[in-house]
């Protein structure tokens, strides 16, 4: 599965629950975001009259992300993922976009992701990782653990990698998908197929920036 077109980038749709996103990460999500494709529209969703999301605010210019003002009028009602879904599906119908970026932790997202993807069309997920349902993560074609944006991570995590039996068995299975007859398979092909069978799949999980070095430290195959 191929992420980039440097010919044509990806036009991208970029749609942020403000209640599910930290306003610090704003500049290392987009960043991420401009490995995949260009963002075309940025939006965020969220009750600005609360004092919640003044986070936010000072970023909106920056960043030229239009926010989207939903009020809460019931209690327990959470209006800001209905705006969403909403303008999603509207986006979506345009036939103007490539992919969808959904920045949220929120499970109520899991149907309209699986309804993207039904389209043709790509879904860039990107959360919390102990907040964020696995129905979520499964749904997107590529998911972005928030946590992982911004941070300057060390391979101090090699011992435990090596003791990290679900890693391995994926690692194992991506590899045995993308071997050829040789027995040899290319690091971008089995990234590739990494990230078909774990759509969260991503080297900096582990403490490592690149699918080679990941590879090296597992130290189960020959490089």
């Amino acid at each position: 599965m191929s992420f980039v077109n440097l010919s044509n980038p990806a036009k991208l749709a970029i749609l942020i629950d403000a209640d599910n996103a930290s306003a610090n990460l704003v500049e290392p999500l987009l960043e991420e975001i401009a490995k995949y494709g260009t963002a075309n529209v940025k939006r965020i969703y969220g009750d600005w009259t609360s004092i919640h999301l003044n986070g936010w605010k000072d970023k909106l210019n920056k960043f030229a992300i239009q926010p989207v003002q939903q009020f809460r009028y019931t209690t327990g009602k959470n209006s800001t993922d209905s705006a969403l879904i909403i303008d999603a599906m509207d986006l979506l119908y345009t036939g103007k976009f490539d992919g969808f970026c959904i920045v949220s932790s929120d499970s109520d997202f899991t149907r309209l992701a699986s309804r993207i993807r039904e389209a043709g069309l790509i879904v860039y997920g990107f959360g919390e990782k102990q907040k964020t349902p696995e129905a979520f993560v499964a749904a997107c074609n590529k998911f972005v653990y928030t946590d992982i944006l911004g941070e300057s991570k060390t391979s101090s995590q090699n011992n435990k990698i090596n003791q990290n039996q679900k890693l391995i068995n994926l690692l194992k299975n991506a590899y045995e998908a993308s071997s050829g007859e040789d027995g040899w398979a290319d690091l971008s092909q089995l990234r590739n197929q990494l990230n078909k069978l774990s759509p969260s799949f991503d080297p900096r999980n582990y403490g490592h920036k690149k699918i080679s070095e990941l590879v090296r430290v597992v130290e189960i195959f020959e490089i």
